[in-house]
This record gives C-alpha cells, sequence and structure tokens, in this order.
C-alpha cells in the first residue's frame, strides 16, 4: 500500500554521499525533505541540488534536514558532487542516498510504471519531527521539483496544534495581536511571553 498523509515513514538504512545513513536516526527529532532525482549528471537534477545545497542555511533555520536520492550508486554521486560544486558554484552539503537496487525507491513508491521501470519519477516528501508524512508531491522526469514552499505552512499548523494543546481556546486571542506579524511564531514579548 502507498504511503499515505500521516503514517510514519518507513526506516532504511542506504549507503550515500556522507557514509551509510539510517534514515530515522538521521532525522533525529528535525523536520526532513526527502526528494528523489531521476539520474546523476542530468542538467536540471544538477541545477536543483545546486540549489538546495545554496538554500541549506535557509532550511537549518526553520530546523528542516535535506536529503536526495538517485538510483545511481556512490561513487557516481560522488562525481556527481564535484560537477554540481564546478557547474552550480555551491558544493553538495547534504547528503544523496544511493539507491542502485531501488530499495528506497520503492519503498516510498518512487517509481512510477507508467514513467520508467527503472528511474524514480520526482518525488518530494516533507517529514515531521515525529517520523509522519506531512506532504508529498510527485512530478514526471522532466519537471523541475519545488518544495521549500510546503515547510513553513507545516511547521506553523503544527505550532498552531501545540500551542492548542497547551491554552485551550487561547489561539484566536493571541492570533488577534497587531503587534508584530505571526507574533505566534516569532515570540511577540508583549503578548506570548515565551509561551510557545
Amino acid at each position: 500500500m502507498a504511503l499515505q498523509i500521516g503514517d510514519v515513514v518507513p526506516d532504511f538504512t542506504a549507503d550515500s554521499t556522507e557514509g551509510p545513513i539510517s534514515f530515522h536516526e538521521w532525522l533525529g527529532d528535525k523536520w526532513g525533505v526527502l526528494f528523489s532525482h531521476p539520474k546523476d549528471f542530468t542538467p536540471v537534477c544538477t541545477t536543483e541540488l545546486g540549489e538546495v545545497a545554496r538554500l541549506k542555511p535557509e532550511f537549518e533555520k526553520r530546523n528542516v534536514k535535506v536529503i536526495g536520492l538517485s538510483v545511481d550508486p556512490a561513487d557516481s554521486h560522488k562525481r556527481w558532487a564535484e560537477d554540481i560544486k564546478e557547474t552550480q558554484g555551491h558544493a553538495l552539503n547534504f547528503p544523496v542516498i544511493a539507491d542502485a537496487d531501488r530499495k528506497v525507491s520503492n519503498l516510498y513508491g518512487m517509481i512510477h510504471p507508467n514513467a520508467s521501470e527503472t528511474f524514480t519519477v520526482r518525488s518530494v516528501f516533507v517529514i515531521g519531527p515525529d517520523k509522519k508524512s506531512e506532504a508529498d508531491t510527485h512530478l514526471p522526469c522532466q519537471h523541475r521539483a519545488k518544495f521549500c514552499g510546503d515547510i513553513e505552512s507545516h511547521r506553523f499548523v503544527t505550532a498552531d496544534r501545540r500551542f492548542q494543546r497547551r491554552y485551550p481556546g487561547e489561539l484566536e486571542a493571541w492570533r488577534g495581536c497587531n503587534h508584530c506579524p505571526g507574533c505566534l511564531r516569532r515570540g511577540c514579548k508583549e503578548k506570548v511571553s515565551g509561551r510557545v
């Protein structure tokens, strides 16, 4: 059965550009973005990985770890990393999973039988700190993946849920503060007083 929103995502151990990774352990208590690419050295994939490397500080500000996946082996990924640095101006600074046996791709349903029997489609999974799937997107191989926008939305909803559990009935009152934009999430000293 396909992975559904709200399911705990499958754990796995796989080789990567940063050595063996046990996925749940690697993720820890952070948010995660797991995204796949059809093949190493393709132009669109190269630009996307370069852009994710450039944006990594923005992910880190949001307590998010990013990890890529391609069906090529780790030695190919390492050569590709050199190409990404040379052509995109940003060194690969996050792991890329080597999935030559397609174990992870099949586990997460990344290979669509109508698209290819061998290459992953462009899949993006947003994973919460509880290891549950918060969102997923699947695009044909030839499309460019866009996934950064979902993360803030899911983090904010989670903050709202946590606040509502701790302070029942108060969420709308706190949201009504016009002192600063997004005070509930940014910790407005006058209204939230460090509660969230």
